[in-house]
Formats: structure tokens, sequence, C-alpha cells
């Protein structure tokens, strides 16, 4: 009896943590559901939300510490004991978790790059598919996705293809018995049938048995890139063989001993192609689907971005300012314009879920 006298007693005690847990958690649920219903979450947002409930949190433990039942100096020893705890863990972890975070931060900070862009470090070649707070993947040309810490990538210079254009080039070693005139032309006309603009030669090393020339041309749609530089080789070897000019070294000859054969494929006789580059079917499509589905996700939540600051501003202005009909027109428009964004949002999400996750993995 003396047991059950006594439940009341411990309730009391125990009342302001339990009602400070179930207001924590109740208001960190209600902030959480804000910011997400305030805005579509990107990969930039969903760092800050998931910061800024781990620092909710943090102080609800801490709040919960406070209102315990017991002594003063147990509540400074557990308060202690947290402190240490989080400090170990800092420590323990600086040199990977924190500064992979940190380098995250910097990364969005500079804004170089974003998903969907063509990006080179290292040896690693490939487009972004997904720039997180500790890590980003990129999809290389194998289809293949691989993982960089932010910290490489901070470390290591960072080359970003310009999503405006960029410039591909290509090298070939031709005999100094060939007048450079004539190769400069063939491979001028190379750069045009691969679908270059303002395509130029440069002449970047006179050898001892050979010269090397480069052949290089304006891109404008970077995202079949892979495929520019393969057709760019193409025209290059198509070009020089119509234009009888061997692409042999001295030392292939004199290891062979042949005498005077011409080392031209009778199929290069073929008339000069047409630039339909745009026709053929692209490898890239394949290679790059979940960078492209990145790139799009990214753009289409900066134009819902763009659509809800229209409307916000347009509520703003209706006082009085713009007629009623006007008002429900565009605002009909705008919210259409929504409704079709975040559905296409959804579906990107969507097709990111049927990848396999890091921890499915």
């Amino acid at each position: 009896m003396d047991y059950l006298k006594s439940i009341p007693a411990v309730l009391r005690e125990w009342l302001p943590v339990l009602i400070t847990l179930l207001v924590g958690i109740v208001v960190i649920s209600t902030i959480y559901r804000i910011l997400m219903k305030r805005q579509t979450p990107t990969s930039g947002s969903r760092i800050t939300q998931q910061l800024l409930i781990a620092a909710l949190s943090g102080v609800l433990l801490v709040m919960a510490i406070l209102q315990l039942p017991i002594g003063e100096a147990e509540r400074g020893q557990l308060l202690s004991l947290l402190g240490i705890l989080v400090t170990a863990a800092i420590a323990l972890s600086s040199t990977t978790l924190i500064g992979n975070a940190m380098a995250g931060l910097m990364l969005r900070s500079i804004r170089n790059f974003r998903p969907g862009d063509f990006i080179v470090v290292d040896g690693h070649r490939g487009r972004v598919s997904v720039l997180g707070l500790l890590r980003t993947e990129i999809q290389t040309e194998r289809r293949n996705l691989t993982t960089l810490p932010n910290l490489y990538l901070v470390n290591n210079p960072v080359t970003v293809v310009r999503p405006s254009g960029t410039f591909i080039a290509a090298t070939v070693s031709l005999g100094y018995d060939v007048p450079r005139e004539r190769i400069e032309e063939c491979l001028v006309e190379a750069a045009e049938n691969a679908g270059l603009t303002e395509p130029f030669v440069f002449v970047l090393e006179l050898g001892d048995f050979s010269i090397t020339y480069q052949a290089a041309g304006f891109l404008e749609d970077v995202k079949y890139l892979i495929s520019a530089e393969s057709k760019l080789r193409e025209c290059m070897l198509d070009s020089l063989h119509r234009g009888g000019i061997e692409i042999v070294s001295p030392t292939f000859m004199n290891q062979r001993q042949l005498k005077e054969q011409i080392f031209i494929p009778k199929g290069s006789e073929r008339p000069k192609p047409e630039p339909s580059l745009a026709d053929e079917p692209r490898p890239e499509e394949r290679m790059f689907d979940k960078a492209d589905i990145a790139e799009h996700e990214v753009k289409a939540e900066e134009k819902l971005k763009g659509v809800l600051d229209e409307i916000e501003e347009l509520d703003k202005d209706h006082d009085g300012k713009v007629d009623e009909a006007t008002f429900k027109a565009r605002l009909s428009e705008l919210e259409a314009k929504r409704a079709q964004l975040e559905a296409e949002i959804e579906q990107h999400k969507e097709q990111k879920e049927e990848e396999p996750s890091d921890e499915e993995r």
C-alpha cells in the first residue's frame, strides 16, 4: 500500500520532464512539417532542415536533463557527461565527418557546380548526380556511380564543363613530308563535319620524326560531350584519308619494312559525310540517366521557387493595385504552373527512388 501511495508522488516529480519531452517533440514535429510544406526540399534545404532538427533535439535533451527530479550535483554530472560525449564525438570524427561536412558547406557557398554538371577531378570524369553534405556522387560514362568525399573535392582541382558550351580537341601526329597547310585544311574540315563551330588547328610539338597537330572546335550542347569527342576523331580519320594523308609513324614503317604501300582503307573513299550528329542516337542518354534526373529536378525546383515567389508578390500587390479579374486569371495560371512543377518534381523523386540507396547497397 505504501508503494501505491508513492506512485502519485513519483508522477508529480517526473511530470515536468514528461511535459517538456511531449511539448518538445510536438514543437519539433510541427517545425519539420512547416519546413516541408513551405518549400520543396532541395538537396541544400534538406541539409539545413536536418541541421535545424538536430540542434532542436539537442536543446530538448538539455531541457529534459534540467527538469529531472535529481540534485544539482547529479544534474551537473549528467550535463558534464553529455558535454564530454559530444566533445569526444566531434574530436574522433573531426578528420572525416566534420571535415567533409565543412567541405560540403564550402562547396555550397561557392556554388561552382550543381547536379547535372559535367566535372573532372583527379582522373574522375562524369556528371554530378547527387550533391550532399558529406559526399558528391558523379555518374561516369560507363553509367556507374562514383562517390567522392567533399573533402576530396576541396583538396583537388575540380574542372567544371560550362553548360553554355566548351571547346573539345583531339590530336594526331603526322610526318614532315606533308605540307602543313594541307593538313590544317583537312582538320578544319573534320571539325566542321563533327558539328563543331569556330574550328581551329594548333601545332603542338615538332618531334624528331613527326609533328603533333591538335584540331579543336566549340561544342554548344555539352550534354553529349563523349559522343562529340568520338565524332571529332572519326571525322579527322576520314578527312585525312580522303585527302590522301597517311596516319603512320616512321617507327611503324621501319619495323615492317614495306615498300611504298599506302595505308589508307578503301572504305574511306566514300563521299563527304553530312553533319548529322543531332539525328544519331546518343549513348549519353543512357550513360547519365541519373544525372539527367538530378539536373531536371534542380531546374524544376528553381522554377517552382520562382513561381512561389511570384504568387507571394502577387498577393502583396493585390490590395487595390490590380483589378480582380486580372488577379484571378494570373493567380490561376501560376497555381496551374505550380501544380505542374510539383508533379514533375515528384516524378523525378520517384525515378531516383528506383535506384538503390546507399544504405541498400
